[in-house]
């Protein structure tokens, strides 16, 4: 029997040690409540609570696990230790229509964290439950206000407008919204094959544009060369017609400086009254052969022929005086009797008379 009532002092003393004495974890905390009011805050580290009359307030929380499948599932309980580090809300997507009348599935998740603990106990009565409903509804609001492109293009815009509404809504749960995001976003299956045609059709017009700039380029590159080739061309020949043309015009002014000199040197060896007529049958002699090439032909002459027939007899005379009898004055006689005699017919003049023309 004494055995009996020790056990039974045993039990009653673990029983009552585990409901007197409480640790509690780092970055957790326990709502104290004493005969069913609220009494304090149980921080971190031994807590001693008072048997039958103080006991830790539960609140629900509800988190995601994994199956052996690998679904995840929400599961949803009750506890009496608050964490008051960043928690993470996940909930399934939810159609919601757009403004031009689209249905889309979005999956969204809340990121918040517990700062009240006791408003987070007594304000409200499901936490994790009221921040999904009013995350679902405040979504359905603002994707309901905007079209199914801008829907798509503006992820940022309505997360933030999102953390806004919720935390102004929240702030008297005593939650702190950290952030909101929205996971996915999946319109129906006609309507994305008709974004991927619209895409396709989008990136063959941008290529299309891509490759008409670039043919337009290059032809205006080549048409540039083009002109800078002419150009270039132009500009070498132009330069080379005025080297040309300087080229000749040294020529000549060389020559015309040699043949100066060769007169000069003529002048002073000879009288100067002989120079003219020596240079008019050295210019008959060097053209003589010419005149006298091909078959027996007619041949006009001027009527000045018989003044350079003259000449040449004075050049011959001008020879003889001047010491040049041999070879020089033996040139008009020979040149004539090695070529063919040609029939020369001088036309009448006004100040010599007619001869008649000379046949063969």
């Amino acid at each position: 029997m004494t055995a009996i009532v020790i056990a039974f002092l045993i039990v009653i003393g673990l029983y009552a040690a585990t409901r007197i004495f409480r640790v509690v974890g780092q970055a957790e905390v326990m709502v104290i409540e004493r005969l069913g009011r609220f009494n304090r805050i149980a921080r971190s580290g031994l807590n001693i609570l008072l048997p039958f009359i103080e006991r830790p307030r539960a609140i629900d929380v509800r988190y995601a696990m994994s199956d052996p499948s690998g679904a995840k599932r929400l599961v949803s309980g009750s506890t009496t230790r608050i964490d008051l580090r960043e928690q993470v809300l996940n909930f399934p997507s939810q159609p919601v229509i757009t403004k031009d009348n689209v249905t889309i599935d979005i999956d969204a998740v809340l990121y918040y964290r517990i700062a009240d603990p006791q408003k987070a106990t007594y304000a409200v009565q499901n936490l994790p439950f009221a921040l999904e409903t009013l995350t679902r509804t405040t979504l359905r609001n603002i994707v309901g206000e905007m079209e199914l492109d801008s829907t798509l293009a503006s992820r940022d815009q309505i997360n933030k407008r999102m953390r806004e509404i919720i935390e102004e809504a929240s702030i008297g749960w005593g939650v702190d919204v950290t952030r909101v995001e929205l996971q996915a976003i999946e319109p129906p299956r006609d309507i994305q094959q008709s974004m991927e045609l619209q895409m396709r059709a989008e990136r063959e017009r941008r290529a299309a544009v891509t490759n008409a700039e670039a043919s337009k380029r290059a032809a205006i590159l080549e048409a540039e060369g083009v002109q800078q080739s002419q150009v270039s061309r132009a500009q070498g020949e132009m330069e080379a017609a005025v080297l040309r043309a300087k080229g000749q015009a040294q020529a000549r002014l060389a020559m015309a400086d040699a043949e100066a000199q060769a007169i000069q040197r003529i002048g002073q060896a000879m009288p100067s009254a002989d120079v003219a007529l020596y240079l008019l049958g050295l210019k008959y002699l060097e053209a003589l052969p010419a005149l006298t090439q091909g078959k027996g032909s007619t041949i006009f002459l001027p009527a000045e022929a018989a003044g350079v027939m003259g000449a040449l007899g004075g050049l011959r005379e001008l020879m003889t005086r001047t010491g040049a009898g041999g070879p020089a004055a033996a040139a008009p006689d020979s040149t004539p009797a090695a070529a063919p005699s040609p029939r020369v017919a001088i036309p009448p003049g006004n100040n010599s008379p007619t001869p008649p023309a000379t046949k063969e």
